[in-house]
């Protein structure tokens, strides 16, 4: 059985080799491979959490409990469930040697401890050796960072409140330290009844109990939850599992990687555009195989299925190549990257990412090329051995717009069902189109320019002919700014975006924010603390609240899950607070502020902008745990919170008669001279141990490490959008490589020298170079400002150092392609290309 015409014919062509089509190829692979590269290290990370979720977690299961430890009833039906229990205390606090103080974040752990994985410590000792200490004094093990900023050694001593330790060993690895999440200070552990004199653990000091669970083997862990959620119900737990151990870590990396998938899209948009180049090309060097085919009695039909088998083939090979990189690079580089990430990686062949990338790479090949094979019906008998590519209709017949239509619609829809963040991938799709739209316009708008100005430029010379080169009727000059230009918009936006968030934090941080936070104030050391900063002449302002925590557990008598499964607010417990009236920094937006002396039912304020994000209005009613006791409240106002200054701001405050009674302590937020900041902190330190001190700058610089490793992940995917766009200006450039031989050789019939003609070279590159750039930096800042304006709520200001590195990089990158390809049109000689091309 033969093979159907047109098939035949696609192989016949192939037979030719690959010629004109090795960008197609790398362009085409190079996407697939950064989209199923992506993919393949998000599957590793979940299989990872998924199968070390208990470990990463501690555990089974965990309970927690904020501010207070179970009660006895609690902890005998922890006890009947579970095969083994561990109970662990966090806390944030002053870690003191000598003159040295640093602030830590506190594990205080049980003998249990743990029940999955090993704390790993150097020197090598088990862990209840470490923290048994040396006979006189308990022991402590602590990260090296805190080590080294105390200037400790194994065998010194050291403060945690009133308590004093000695330092066994130094902490190498924590087995549950990835589901702890983000924490403001190195890590210390000690034993939970070592802490007993410390003074750290007071009535209404800020801490979390963590009830760690081994269950049986086969518990079904949602009947269990369910049972936790009975037995505590009121008390206001949070409940995690071993299905999900870290999950802050998952949704970080979701996140990440559906944004970083995004930027793999833009690479692959800014492939297809070398691709439909490249099939134009190719197709344009065929007219005369098409005509000669037409006047064979060949149809529309088989002439179109001839070159789109042909592609497609082509595209199956480009694709294949690009999930064998995207799958293997992950494979190769596994050590690397395990090492470089806080949880475990399980490094495999995983079907679900490469089948993602696959048909991103099929949507994309076939929407970019339909447009060019769309041509090939145009071409006629009649137009026999003549340019009919160069000069077809802008767009081709309705049932092909209408199929582009589709696929563009398949591809964004497709993105969206695989994205974590669906709205995100919405707006940079249109972002995406948005950018090639204007970019397309540039482009000829740039021809219309350049045309207007050869004409009016009298006196002949290397730019008149870069002018009208650049204005001319060949394809160079739009597949130049379209590939280059969304690349560099790209690049522009991350460079705006990082640089106006370190703006930001540089700008802000001296003039807004406080020096210190200092939490556990106990009520009997308000007065002396504030007598001490208030009369420093360094310090400017003091603020203090009193602070407890507690989970909003419903909302109109709905659980508050239910109402806003997503929202922050409602994901864990959260800082409420007490005022009798509010303070001259508060704006009232709606409602009224209850009186001075209220001592009715309890009334709410609550932070306008989350209130509107949640759907509240006055009126509405919120149940608020607080140390395990509901307290049901009336939302009576609504107030401007403005969380960016740093300082002190509650979600949700309440009249005092509803919450003084409860054990607390109290916070408070010093602004004071960076000189001042050492002498106050030591004094504050010593005269209360138990205080917490939190450095404002030492937190938002670890803010600023995360954003900057973001930052340097999305540049790292922005930079391989511009490979792409690189070679596709290489495909551009050899494509135009004949055209270019003719224009020299008629160039040089007339007058002109090869320093002229390489001079016209260089400077038409460097101007489709620069309009490349302009147009890649204008779409870069509206992007920048977009994030900077509605995602960050910052303001936002152009950052021209990144603008300059832009365009001349659109400047060199176009040059150096550019010039690539111009050797052999200045060696050729006149006569030979004339008469060949005759």
């Amino acid at each position: 059985m033969s093979l159907p015409l047109p098939l035949r014919f696609a192989f016949r062509e192939l037979r030719g080799g690959l010629r004109g089509f090795y960008i197609f190829l790398a362009c085409l692979a190079l996407g697939v491979a950064a989209i199923s590269a992506v993919g393949t290290v998000r599957s590793a990370i979940d299989q990872g959490i998924s199968s070390e979720g208990a470990a990463l977690l501690g555990g089974d299961a965990e309970i927690e409990l904020t501010y207070r430890s179970a009660s006895a009833d609690e902890l005998a039906w922890m006890e009947s469930v579970s095969e083994a229990l561990s109970a662990i205390v966090d806390f944030r606090s002053m870690a003191v040697a000598g003159e040295e103080r640093g602030l830590t974040q506190v594990k205080a752990v049980d003998s249990a401890y743990p029940l999955v994985g090993a704390v790993q410590l150097s020197p090598s000792m088990p862990l209840e050796v470490a923290l048994a200490g040396n006979g006189s004094l308990p022991g402590g093990i602590m990260a090296p960072a805190l080590v080294d900023r105390l200037g400790l050694q194994v065998g010194d001593n050291f403060l945690l409140g009133d308590q004093e330790f000695v330092l066994m060993a130094e902490l190498v690895r924590e087995p549950d330290d990835a589901g702890a999440g983000f924490g403001l200070g190195p890590r210390t552990i000690v034993r939970t009844q070592d802490l007993a004199a410390s003074g750290l653990l007071t009535p209404g000091s800020i801490y979390e109990t963590d009830y760690r669970l081994l269950l049986p083997e086969g518990t079904d862990l949602d009947a269990t939850r369910e049972m936790a959620e009975d037995t505590f119900s009121g008390a206001g737990i949070r409940w995690r599992d071993s299905r999900d151990g870290a999950p802050g870590v998952s949704r970080f990396v979701d996140r990440l990687s559906s944004f970083l998938v995004i930027v793999g899209l833009s690479g692959l948009a800014v492939g297809g555009v070398g691709v439909s180049a490249a099939v134009r090309a190719y197709l344009a060097g065929k007219t005369g195989v098409i005509a000669t085919l037409r006047t064979l009695g060949a149809s529309r039909r088989t002439i179109f299925l001839t070159y789109f088998l042909q592609i497609a083939i082509l595209s199956a090979v480009g694709i294949t190549l690009g999930l064998i990189l995207g799958a293997g690079l992950p494979l190769l580089l596994a050590p690397l990257i395990a090492e470089s990430l806080p949880i475990p990686a399980v490094f495999s062949i995983y079907w679900l990412p490469l089948i993602e990338a696959a048909l991103y790479g099929t949507l994309a090949a076939l929407l970019f090329t339909l447009w060019p094979l769309a041509r090939t019906e145009e071409v006629r008998p009649a137009t026999l051995f003549r340019d009919a590519m160069a000069s077809a209709k802008l767009l081709p017949r309705l049932p092909y717009v209408i199929a582009a239509a589709l696929l563009l619609a398949a591809l964004v829809g497709a993105a969206v069902a695989f994205s974590a963040a669906a709205a995100l991938t919405l707006w940079t799709a249109a972002g995406i189109a948005g950018a090639l739209f204007v970019l397309a316009l540039a482009a000829a708008g740039t021809r219309k320019l350049a045309r207007g100005a050869s004409h009016r430029r009298r006196q002949t010379g290397p730019l008149r002919w870069a002018l009208a080169a650049v204005g001319g009727p060949q394809q160079e000059t739009g597949a130049v700014i379209l590939s280059l230009g969304l690349g560099l918009s790209v690049l522009a936006a991350v460079g705006q975006i990082d640089g106006n968030l370190r703006n930001a934090i540089s700008r802000d941080l001296p003039d807004v924010a406080p020096s210190y936070f200092f939490v556990d104030i106990q009520p009997d050391q308000l007065d002396g603390f504030m007598e001490r900063v208030t009369n420093d002449p360094a310090v400017s302002r003091v603020d203090t609240a009193p602070m407890l925590r507690g989970v909003i557990t419903q909302i109109n008598g709905i659980p508050a899950r239910e109402v806003a499964p997503d929202h922050w607010v409602v994901r864990g417990d959260r800082g409420i607070t007490y005022a009798a009236k509010p303070d001259s920094r508060t704006t009232v937006t709606q409602g009224s502020f209850w009186p001075e002396d209220y001592t009715g039912d309890p009334q709410i304020s609550f932070a306008a902008e989350e209130a509107e994000e949640l759907g509240l209005s006055l009126g509405d009613t919120l149940t608020v745990n607080v140390l395990g006791r509901d307290i049901a409240g009336t939302i009576t106002s609504f107030r401007d919170v403005d969380f960016s200054t740093a300082g002190i701001g509650f979600v949700l405050t309440m009249n005092p008669a509803a919450l003084s009674g409860a054990p607390h302590t109290h916070i408070a937020t010093v602004y004071a001279t960076q000189e001042a900041e050492g002498a106050i902190l030591r004094d504050v330190s010593t005269a209360y141990p138990n205080v917490t001190a939190i450095g404002v700058r030492d937190a938002i610089n670890r803010v600023a490490e995360v954003m900057s490793g973001i930052a340097a992940a999305t540049s790292y995917g922005a930079g391989m959008t511009l490979l792409t766009g690189f070679l596709v200006l290489i495909g551009a450039s050899a494509a135009g490589e004949r055209g270019r031989t003719y224009e020299a050789a008629i160039l040089k019939t007339i007058g002109a020298t090869r320093g002229q003609i390489l001079n016209s070279f260089a400077l038409r590159a460097m101007l489709m170079g620069a309009a490349a750039g302009v147009v890649g930096l204008i779409a870069g800042i509206a992007a920048g400002w977009s994030v900077s304006h509605f995602v960050m709520e910052t303001d936002f200001s152009v950052i021209w150092s990144s603008a300059v590195i832009i365009i001349a990089g659109g400047i060199g990158a176009n040059l150096i392609a550019g010039l690539a390809f111009a050797w052999r049109p200045l060696a050729a000689r006149p006569a030979g290309v004339l008469r060949a091309r005759d």
